[in-house]
């Protein structure tokens, strides 16, 4: 096995493939003493310490303008990924961007219980996985009936209820929601009748932001 790596392709790996931002990566290790001009491998025991120096250092970034702005909000220096997985904001990930962009509105509006009715199995176990631990999640089925009393439970419990349209969501379902859904309440629901889970959860930032 060999005991260094090429510098250059490791930073195309790591993000810095663009040649600006390479050199700008490249000038970065040679500042740490990490490598020195005119060399091209670097040794696999100095990976870490040079993968600590960039991270300390930059903010890699995709073209999108929230991943933009916020890697010129990190307080470091902003610089564009290549490929667009290395954004460190969103992976790559249109579901994983817009899952950042809703846990960022809640927090902004001190909100942190989500209640999502419909969506097939699939992807509602999906929403669960991106979503993880950033906030509570309740997840309806939404083609079997629950009681009323249920729904009013989530109604009271969630700061924001989302009725996923254009899903699997019945509505003897999402009737229950909305005839629950009385005075303040009915702020907290939100009809968001497309698909996708980006476009769910945008809709819900829209609402949030609002």
């Amino acid at each position: 096995m060999s005991a260094d790596v090429e510098i250059d392709a490791w930073l195309a790996e790591a993000g810095f493939a663009l040649p600006d931002v390479k050199r700008q990566a490249r000038a970065a290790l040679e500042e740490a003493g990490l490598t020195r001009p005119g060399k091209s491998r670097l040794s696999t025991e100095k990976l870490p310490r040079a993968q600590t120096a960039l991270s300390a250092r930059f903010f890699l970034h995709c073209a999108t303008p929230e991943c933009v702005a916020f890697a010129r909000a990190s307080g470091k220096q902003a610089v564009r990924c290549e490929p667009k997985s290395t954004c460190q904001r969103c992976g790559g990930s249109d579901n994983q961007r817009a899952v950042r962009e809703l846990v960022e509105a809640c927090r902004q509006r001190g909100a942190s219980r989500l209640v999502v009715v419909g969506g097939s199995p699939a992807v509602r176990e999906e929403l669960a996985r991106l979503i993880g631990t950033s906030l509570e999640l309740r997840l309806v089925d939404g083609t079997k009936a629950r009681p009323i009393e249920q729904a009013k439970a989530d109604l009271a419990w969630a700061e924001l209820v989302l009725l996923w349209g254009a899903t699997e969501l019945h509505h003897k379902v999402s009737n229950q929601y909305q005839d629950s859904a009385l005075g303040p309440v009915r702020k907290k629901l939100v009809h968001v009748p497309k698909r996708g889970i980006a476009q769910l959860l945008a809709g819900a930032v829209e609402h949030l932001r609002r």
